[in-house]
């Protein structure tokens, strides 16, 4: 009788340090400590491998993991006499669920419903939060499954986090508010109603409230890590200093994971502490080897460059392109490269970059501006076609361009023997600037006399004749005015002598330079010339 009693009382002992141990495990489950979770699932299960909740916990934590193949592994160890268990079934229906086998995870999870009759509030928990949380799960399903769980049992706040969770997998964020709410109500501390609430808010990018819930988590739980990460990342950009007072009660609260190591360097780095973040991000190169995150390449990149070392940061930017996938990259990495290129005097290659991260830059202000600092690197490299592609492209449709951009546009054209093109620009600022239309004029006649460089059809001549007229009309000219002067009567008396064999006209054209500048010997020469080839030519 004796041994049947402290028998008895064996049991009692290990059935009670299970529930504790459980119960323990599912806080750490709630708490994204998964780690510490598989460690309690596990040393239960080396005590009562017939656990079969213990089999469902364990599983969850994989599964909110993505583990898979971890779950599946794992399912496979559980003995016979437990795979007809309710748990068990549930457990193996969120696998087959996780892995795109939704007909399959019905028929298990209405095999757990059967044996429980639908009575048992945590089985149909444990359902909803698996059609929840997978992919492929039906949230609308998990409502129905929750409804029924809550006639069960009318106390029980999770079941209500659960059934917000479940509309905002819908989008229904007031349905889910009200969820959130009314678990609070019956559990004044959920700390996962409150940081659900904060999860609402940070959709909506309205920081007062999501701190404000955020801050309730912890003050209801001030072990619940996921709130201090929230905040962590909250000010992670904002305030770098307070970001890493978060991060450090986070990791306190927190099971350590490789991520941790990632974040800590982000923080290093955004606190301006740059020789301890390129350490840690070269440790954790070494570490992770081919599956190390590529941007932190860019960290140290990053680093370099304002520590003053532009060789070695462009180094580890190259190394960043690289490796890091295309969809990855930003148009700060191609602008930041340029920069680099820039500094070590090779625009050509920075021009490279900019071309390449044109696609990324969605405002209109912003293209505008790379068009111009791409304009600027070529002339730097004396490309003038592509100068005159940028300046095109920074003129078109903007606002704020002026008449200098207008002209420089011309110019590159003109430059790049694009001289239809020039003749065109330069036409629009005689047009558009009358004031200033001289310079249209003079460079349209320049531009169509490198067109019709044998004079044949006389292209420059009515825009060299536009120039004279329009420097006629002002009472002073200039000395450049003077100078065009000059040029447009040279050339249309180089047009009468060769083309139109008209002399006397050609001589009228010199003796208006001599006007201009009499003591212009050329002119001189000419018309004396001209002069005895006229009388040579009246004497036949």
């Amino acid at each position: 009788m004796k041994r049947t009693v402290l028998f008895i009382s064996f049991i009692t002992t290990v059935t009670t340090l299970s529930a504790q141990s459980l119960e323990e495990g599912r806080s750490y489950l709630d708490n994204a400590r998964y780690s510490s979770a598989e460690s309690v699932f596990h040393a239960v299960l080396n005590q009562q491998p017939e656990n079969a909740e213990a089999w469902c916990l364990l599983t969850n934590t994989y599964l909110k993991q993505e583990l898979t193949e971890e779950a599946a592994d794992t399912l496979a160890l559980a003995p016979a006499s437990v795979q007809k268990e309710p748990y068990f079934l549930v457990a193996y229906g969120g696998l087959l669920l996780n892995t795109n086998k939704t007909d399959s995870a019905k028929w298990y999870f209405e095999q757990a419903m059967n044996l429980t009759k639908s009575k048992n509030a945590d089985i149909l928990a444990a359902i909803a939060e698996a059609h929840i949380n997978a992919e492929k799960g039906s949230p609308d399903y998990a409502l129905q499954i929750l409804d029924i769980a809550q006639k069960r049992d009318k106390k029980n706040a999770v079941l209500l986090v659960l059934e917000g969770n479940a509309y905002r997998r819908l989008h229904k964020g007031s349905e889910a508010y009200q969820a959130y709410q009314e678990a609070l109500n019956k559990d004044k501390n959920s700390s996962q109603a409150y940081y659900q609430l904060g999860r609402i808010f940070l959709s909506q990018k309205n920081s007062e409230m999501y701190l404000d819930f955020f801050n309730k988590s912890i003050t209801a739980d001030n072990s619940f890590a996921p709130a201090y990460y929230a905040l962590y990342n909250h000010y992670l950009y904002i305030d770098p200093a307070k970001a890493m007072e978060y991060f450090t009660q986070y990791k306190s609260r927190a099971d350590k994971t490789p991520q941790d190591d990632y974040d800590q360097t982000d923080l290093l780095y955004l606190t301006k502490q740059y020789e301890p973040a390129i350490q840690l991000a070269r440790n954790l190169i070494s570490r992770d080897g081919d599956k190390v995150q590529s941007r932190l390449y860019k960290l140290i990149a990053y680093s370099y460059e304002e520590m003053k070392d532009t060789a070695t940061a462009m180094g580890f930017m190259q190394q960043y392109f690289q490796n890091e996938v295309d969809s990855n990259i930003i148009l700060k990495d191609y602008e930041n490269m340029a920069t680099l290129f820039t500094a070590t005097g090779k625009p050509d290659s920075a021009m490279t970059y900019l071309e390449k991260g044109l696609g990324l830059v969605k405002d209109e202000e912003g293209l505008y501006a790379h068009y111009q600092t791409l304009s600027r690197l070529a002339k730097q490299v004396n490309d003038n076609a592509a100068e005159a592609k940028w300046l095109g492209k920074f003129y078109a449709g903007n606002n704020k361009a002026t008449n200098v951009h207008l002209f420089n546009w011309g110019l590159a054209c003109y430059k790049a023997g694009q001289y239809p093109q020039a003749d065109s620009v330069f036409g629009l600022y005689a047009e558009k600037y009358p004031e200033q239309k001289t310079y249209g004029y003079y460079w349209q006649a320049r531009s169509n006399a490198a067109i019709d460089t044998a004079m044949t059809e006389g292209l420059a001549i009515p825009h060299y004749q536009q120039l004279v007229q329009t420097i006629d009309s002002v009472a002073t000219p200039s000395a450049s005015d003077k100078k065009w002067l000059i040029e447009a009567y040279n050339y249309m008396a180089a047009y009468e002598t060769n083309t139109k064999k008209d002399y006397p006209a050609a001589i009228e054209y010199f003796k208006k330079i001599l006007a201009v500048d009499p003591a212009n010997e050329t002119a001189q020469k000419y018309i004396t010339m001209l002069e005895k080839m006229t009388t040579s030519t009246s004497g036949k």
